[in-house]
């Protein structure tokens, strides 16, 4: 057993999401939220190292000796698997793992909206599920895979830096590709996608031009695209991808996006205040004929207003989410406040309202 496998362990009993590891500090457990100091020694540079070295692969080594930063997955079997993160910092070595359960959650454990299943069972097109790191969005996109494996019958190429979630092949085959290991980038491997008779892509990161626009291809060509995006809402997610492109190429993306967009599911992560836990508030564009018209004019500033407007869709704002779970005692005020986009309408729950400066 390496060493470093303890922090796991007390991670897992503890229930914590990150496990921090940086040179002259003590170790830091995330537990629902929040910071938590593990009571152990400060870490020295060289020890950390020692330990840090005993669990990453060689050619993971190399690269972060070269570069100062690198990704991959660890496993401990019957316990979880961890995405690790190494970077150099100004007292040494730092390093931080996020846990991924070895149990995907359904999205019926997650209570995801029906819609958000709906989208799953999609036969074509782009769905992304987006918001800020650390939102539940890797949660949120293995539940609707889940879905799929148990409800279609399909071939599911994912393609992630580093591999996630595990999916046993069910109902459909599925194909884990890891940036790095079994592919030199996402471009060469949605490249290769294309010709390896997939019938849904998941794309584990949307990061640059030339991966959303293969993204966008496989779409447009009869593929179903899962992506992900570090975008707030609905109308931010679209406003990303079309500003990524050259000016002189944004009106045929938008054309473009017009017709393979399918849905953006926005959330983000709330601290529970009637029990342990965090959970997950959706914010969920449909896309329909008319907001499709709205993405090809360019006018993304009115899809929060189509949100409005489509709840007979499975719409939903933000704010809205927030406020039923508010209403429901679910999170508290502050919180909501904190996260809502239109804030004004939380400031009557507040008991100190928020100086303005």
């Amino acid at each position: 057993m390496a060493k470093i496998d303890a922090f796991f362990k007390l991670m897992n009993e503890q229930g914590a999401s990150d496990l921090h590891l940086v040179s002259g500090s003590q170790p830091i457990l995330r537990v629902h939220g929040d910071m938590e100091r593990i009571k152990y020694k400060a870490l020295e540079n060289d020890e950390l190292k020692a330990m840090l070295y005993e669990i990453a692969p060689e050619n993971k080594i190399k690269v972060f000796e070269e570069t100062g930063d690198v990704d991959f997955a660890y496993e401990i079997p019957n316990l979880a698997r961890y995405r690790a993160n190494y970077f150099q910092q100004k007292w040494g070595v730092g390093a931080v793992f996020r846990e991924i359960p070895s149990t995907i959650l359904t999205a019926e454990q997650l209570g995801l909206p029906k819609v958000v299943t709906k989208l799953s069972m999609l036969h074509k097109g782009m769905v992304l599920v987006t918001g800020p790191t650390g939102s539940g969005k890797s949660t949120t996109l293995a539940a609707m895979m889940d879905y799929v494996n148990r409800n279609k019958k399909s071939h599911i190429i994912t393609v992630e830096d580093p591999v996630e979630f595990v999916h046993k092949s069910q109902g459909c085959i599925v194909n884990h590709r890891e940036v790095g290991v079994h592919t030199q980038g996402f471009k060469s491997a949605l490249r290769g996608a294309l010709r390896e008779d997939p019938d849904i892509i998941l794309v584990g990161e949307m990061r640059d031009l030339e991966t959303i626009e293969l993204a966008l291809e496989a779409a447009s060509t009869g593929h179903l695209v899962f992506g992900t995006l570090h975008t707030q809402s609905a109308a931010k997610t679209i406003d990303r991808v079309i500003d990524v492109f050259p000016a002189h190429q944004q009106s045929q993306i938008r054309t473009t996006l017009s017709e393979s967009l399918k849905g953006v599911v926005a959330q983000n992560l709330f601290k529970r205040i009637d029990k342990k836990g965090r959970m997950a508030v959706l914010e969920i564009l449909v896309v329909t004929p008319a907001v499709s018209n709205l993405i090809r004019e360019g006018k993304t500033f009115q899809i929060p207003s189509a949100i409005q407007t489509g709840k007979k869709y499975g719409m939903q704002s933000l704010d809205d989410a927030i406020l039923i779970a508010l209403e429901e005692k679910k999170i508290s005020p502050e919180d909501a406040y904190d996260k809502a986009i239109v804030k004004e309408r939380f400031i009557q729950f507040l008991k100190t309202p928020p100086e303005f400066l």
